[in-house]
């Protein structure tokens, strides 16, 4: 008897989706590739083509140049043979995507990654039934809950209110984190111009062609530092202990991730304003999804497989891990 879900096949470079000849998330070129989102670990150039979202191939070509692309819109289905392929909203990024493949009866979710918050800069996670739930990790131990957003975004406000003559210089990723900072500022009424990096101008205006609001936003590299005093600053996080930031008038040093719930991290890196700010689901969100779409089986993939593994046994799902290559997403 054919066990559930043999027709995908995981590999550690990605998902191989056998009767149709495609992949999923390959970290290789592949003739047919189909991508969640726009993150490295999930979206690399060279594909011969490839499905995704349009925001997706616009962040693509950004980031490799021209691709052989075929946009999907979210709720649209594809046919490849004999599997259909629908693009469902993840909620992680601008973009991104859970692909729901269905052949012979059975569904699986390819979730990529996803979080349950609310962003204003990306479509909301939508829970999809299906017979296997494939499910990121990156903060699968119960330890990981994020607090609430607006509170962090308020912590930074306030270390810029009481410190008028310093800046704060936060380290946010350049897809997906640094918008998202921009945009929870925005909502809670910080209308003051943002200085940003120069390697975070050419996403935040790819955001902003696609319907974004992020501000006011000026470049850093060309500001003094009296013209910085008492703003926020956001530039990579590999850029928070550089020469670049020496130019900065007494920066407080912010880091905006998930990891920054684990202290050690936050001191080997040197920050002074850790601010719990994740794009991805924390330990509640990720068994509440669990609950709420009641898969037959879930894969594990991107994180800490183990305890999301047994979570799942001691609640009667079947579960496996899978040893797919990735990152704990690029600083998240």
């Amino acid at each position: 008897m054919a066990k559930l879900g043999d027709w995908v096949e995981p590999h550690p470079h990605g998902l191989y989706v056998k009767p149709a000849d495609l992949w999923v998330d390959s970290a290789r070129p592949s003739p047919m590739a189909l991508v969640t989102h726009g993150h490295a670990d999930h979206a690399r150039g060279g594909h011969g083509a490839v499905w995704a979202t349009p925001e997706t191939l616009a962040i693509m070509e950004t980031r490799y140049g021209p691709q052989a692309g075929h946009p999907i819109a979210y709720g649209q289905s594809q046919s490849f043979g004999d599997v259909t392929a629908t693009f469902v909203p993840a909620g992680h990024v601008l973009g991104s995507a859970q692909i729901l493949l269905e052949y012979r009866g059975e569904r699986i979710v390819v979730s990529g990654d996803y979080k349950r918050r609310a962003d204003p800069t990306c479509a909301p996670f939508e829970p999809v039934p299906c017979d296997v739930f494939i499910t990121e990790a990156t903060f699968g131990l119960p330890v990981f809950r994020h607090p609430d957003t607006g509170d962090e975004i308020d912590k930074l406000t306030s270390a810029l209110h009481a410190n008028p003559t310093r800046c704060v210089l936060v380290g946010a990723y350049a897809l997906g984190k640094a918008q998202r900072v921009i945009a929870e500022l925005r909502a809670r009424g910080h209308d003051a111009p943002i200085y940003i990096h120069g390697a975070l101008e050419r996403l935040c205006a790819l955001y902003e062609d696609h319907g974004v609001a992020l501000g006011e936003l000026r470049p850093a590299t060309t500001a003094s530092k009296a013209e910085m005093m008492g703003h926020i600053v956001l530039a990579p996080p590999g850029a928070l202990a550089d020469r670049w930031s020496r130019r900065l008038p007494d920066p407080i040093t912010a880091m905006a991730s998930g990891w920054m719930r684990v202290r050690q991290r936050a001191v080997q890196r040197g920050v002074e304003l850790p601010l719990i700010l994740s794009d991805h689901a924390d330990w509640d969100e990720l068994t509440d999804t669990l609950t709420e779409i009641a898969p037959r089986e879930v894969w594990v993939t991107h994180g800490r497989e183990d305890a999301l593994v047994h979570w799942c046994q001691t609640h009667q799902i079947k579960a496996r891990a899978l040893a797919l290559l990735g990152f704990e997403d690029e600083d998240d």
